[in-house]
């Protein structure tokens, strides 16, 4: 019994659904259970294109199956204006949640999904991949080393890429009625996540807009930025674009050392990430070069970091499952301090980038 897998229903047939149920696969306490869409065809297609187990059951409706008892947690991949009616519903049905970020439109609606989570005992997670990699723990080592990496002092994270007129017309990611934080709730969110890991995740003080963000005709946030200011003085800054070329940025500086990578979201290659380091640097007497030059780790994982995602929340579930374990409050408080700035961000935008003050 303690060994059956933590079964899964996908709610949503959205792309990046594919990468997830594969995850879920790939997990060893995890399976898939069951998926359901709006319209039943594409659900079945869904299955047999992702190549699901022949016993997942295939839904029409999304009632269906949450009324399902033999699904223990649902991963939620619908667009973010669904996440509050549908983060809830799932909460009282009793199952687990692991839902897509932005986790909702704002803080006060991921309130509402908490509120239903920790009513009915379930646990809930973000979506956020990368910092389930085993890169991200080996990384986070040298952050907290005081004689590698001394004082955090700045960080600068960038997630961009280039979409076409296709992506610019029809995506939900620039519909207002469907996810209506565009580029700053998808690649930003990123963003936001990367600068609070490093700043182990102590909210900011100030956080303030960069002017001239780019909108399109509805209003949605094609291209954005922002500074995030710490009372200790830590500073922070982050760009998040559809309109420029693909790039992962992080750095963090310290006051002895830096920590540089540029795939910081999706790793150049899915065996291995790497990571560059560098400490006390300094120049050659003559000033011509560089002493104490970046060294470069690399990781080698056994999952992809998306089923290091899964196993982690599957680990989670099966504790309160099996144990009476009460949901863990982790991800769930990380999840709410990454929305928190980033509906400062969006207020600073429509104060005429005015600095906004963060209220936990």
């Amino acid at each position: 019994m303690a060994d059956l897998p933590i079964r899964f229903g996908i709610i949503g047939c959205a792309e990046i659904a594919r990468k997830v149920s594969r995850a879920i696969q790939l997990a060893p306490n995890a399976t898939v259970s069951a998926v359901a869409s709006r319209s039943l065809d594409k659900a079945v297609n869904f299955a047999q294109a992702n190549g699901f187990p022949p016993e997942a059951k295939i839904y029409g409706s999304y009632e269906s199956l949450l009324d399902d008892p033999d699904v223990d947690a649902v991963y939620l991949p619908l667009p973010t204006s669904l996440h509050l009616k549908w983060a809830v519903l799932t909460a009282q049905k009793k199952k687990h949640l692991l839902t897509e970020k932005p986790v909702a439109l704002n803080v006060g609606e991921f309130d509402q999904i908490l509120k239903a989570c920790d009513d009915n005992g379930v646990q809930i997670m973000d979506g956020t991949m990368w910092v389930h990699n085993p890169r991200t723990h080996k990384m986070k080592q040298f952050l907290n080393d005081k004689e590698r990496f001394g004082q955090l002092k700045k960080v600068n994270s960038c997630f961009t890429f280039f979409a076409d007129s296709d992506f610019l017309k029809k995506d939900i990611r620039v519909k207002p009625d469907l996810d209506a934080l565009g580029a700053l709730g998808d690649a930003g969110w990123y963003c936001i996540r990367s600068i609070l890991w490093a700043a182990d995740y102590e909210l900011p003080k100030i956080v303030t807009a960069m002017r001239d963000p780019v909108l399109n005709e509805a209003g949605v946030l094609l291209e954005c930025g922002a500074s995030l200011l710490w009372d200790n003085g830590k500073v922070a800054t982050f760009h998040c674009s559809f309109l420029s070329n693909l790039t992962m940025n992080l750095t963090a500086i310290g006051t002895l050392g830096t920590l540089h990578l540029t795939d910081f979201i999706i790793p150049y290659q899915e065996p291995e990430a790497s990571y560059t380091t560098s400490t006390k640097p300094n120049f050659n007497e003559l000033v011509t070069g560089w002493v104490q030059l970046p060294r470069e780790h690399t990781v080698t994982v056994d999952l992809p970091q998306e089923a290091c995602m899964v196993r982690e929340f599957a680990s989670l579930v099966k504790n309160i499952k099996r144990n009476g374990a009460h949901p863990d409050k982790k991800w769930p408080t990380i999840s709410r301090k990454t929305q928190l700035v980033l509906d400062a961000v969006r207020a600073s935008i429509e104060k005429g980038f005015r600095p906004v003050e963060i209220v936990s």
